[in-house]
């Protein structure tokens, strides 16, 4: 059966009031039923004309085509929108609109990491820093052995060939970690000279250094992750150098995303692709982000004026499957609010936060949906993360196939 729809130009609106029409479309979840009339969103009008085949007409009975409507429903990032939501409803997902969120789902995921503690080394360790480096280097051999082997600090002999050389070599993180916690003392710089050398060469570092001391305060390990793209790779509280199969590969990566900052979203894809391709949990750290109670976040979502309003920054509600069913609004909940976005745009620290915020707030996981540059939908699902005796949260960002 060939849909028939009506535009209204001046209300900038699309409906099905063409009786065979609307009964179809109501079996589908489309639109909202108002008078026995289906009030369409713009995503929802423009996939009916391109997969369904759909007429659009006026009261003239001017037929209008694709990009007519999509110019006369204008919304921001439109085909960004237009391109996430066809994917999922091709995929028989039923998606509607942000706004129609009616609270706490309570269907989002809290994944719990293993507890420990940092403990101080029983002994003092001075050190040389090199400041166009940002190296400090430990030549007690026996010291920066034991400092290595006690806590998994710096870099004793050579990286992977602990039988050539005896220097230890302190990263940037970890002299200032050391030197806050740990008794360090350089023969040449302090603390403060140490810190604003490293703020200099990058304005993000203090919040580096503010996840990498919250982990490390916790007993993780955390390592370059330059291979893979990305801040840190992270080990378990009890790793150790010399700890055997088990601890020669981490699992886990870490990239911080400040609020201030922009990114490429094709480069922040990348970053959780390469992390995905070497079997590497990809882990998101957006500094500021604090933990909140139950009655802290509902006196946060009252005081924001509506629970729609919280949601500005999110495209559509998603319902997923529930065993071999299709869930749906009359029989079911959404599982996902989707974020939709197109590769060559820029995602921003703050943007992110206020999306994780509102699914939050509605008991939901946050779905990021990219448009590539041939249309292509790629998924990624956020997880909220909890550290035991962090005051910060951290997401685990999955690469999904819905």
């Amino acid at each position: 059966m060939a849909l028939e729809l009506e535009i209204a130009p001046k209300e900038k609106m699309v409906r099905a009031a063409h009786a065979p029409s609307v009964s179809s479309l109501a079996a589908g979840y489309w639109g909202v039923m108002k008078k026995g009339v289906i009030e369409l969103e713009a995503e929802e009008a423009l996939y009916l004309i391109d997969i369904r085949n759909a007429s659009v007409r006026d009261k003239a009975q001017n037929a209008w085509s694709f990009n007519e409507v999509a110019e006369c429903l204008e919304r921001p990032k439109l085909m960004a929108r237009y391109l996430t939501f066809k994917d999922w409803r091709d995929r028989g997902l039923i998606a509607r609109p942000a706004a129609e969120n009616a609270g706490d789902y309570t269907r989002s995921i809290v994944k719990k990491y293993p507890e420990g503690k940092f403990q101080k080394p029983g002994f003092g360790v001075s050190a040389r820093f090199y400041a166009d480096d940002l190296f400090a280097v430990i030549d007690d051999d026996q010291t920066a052995k034991a400092l290595y082997e006690h806590a998994w600090f710096g870099q004793w002999a050579t990286y992977k060939a602990e039988q050539r050389g005896r220097l230890g070599k302190l990263d940037i993180y970890e002299t200032l970690f050391l030197m806050k916690h740990g008794g360090l003392k350089l023969q040449n710089a302090t603390e403060k000279d140490v810190l604003k050398l490293a703020l200099a060469r990058r304005p993000d570092f203090q919040s580096l250094l503010e996840v990498y001391e919250d982990w490390r305060m916790q007993g993780f390990v955390l390592k370059t992750g330059f291979k893979f793209g990305t801040h840190f790779r992270i080990y378990f509280p009890g790793a150790a150098p010399g700890g055997g199969e088990k601890w020669m590969h981490s699992q886990h990566v870490l990239h911080v995303f400040p609020r201030a900052s922009q990114l490429l979203i094709s480069e922040w894809a990348r970053a959780i692709r390469v992390a995905h391709s070497v079997r590497k949990t990809f882990v998101l750290a957006i500094p500021g982000q604090k933990k909140k109670g139950k009655k802290e976040e509902k006196n946060k979502a009252h005081a924001s004026g509506s629970h729609a309003a919280s949601l500005s920054s999110l495209d559509f509600l998603l319902f997923h499957r529930k065993g071999t069913d299709i869930e749906n609004p009359k029989t079911g909940f959404p599982r996902y609010l989707m974020l939709s976005l197109s590769e060559e745009e820029m995602l921003g620290g703050e943007q992110l936060a206020r999306a994780i915020e509102a699914c939050k707030l509605s008991g939901l996981e946050l779905m990021v949906a990219i448009a590539d540059r041939e249309t292509s939908v790629t998924y990624y699902a956020v997880h909220r993360l909890e550290i035991p005796g962090s005051d910060y949260e951290y997401y685990e960002i999955e690469w999904v196939q819905p």
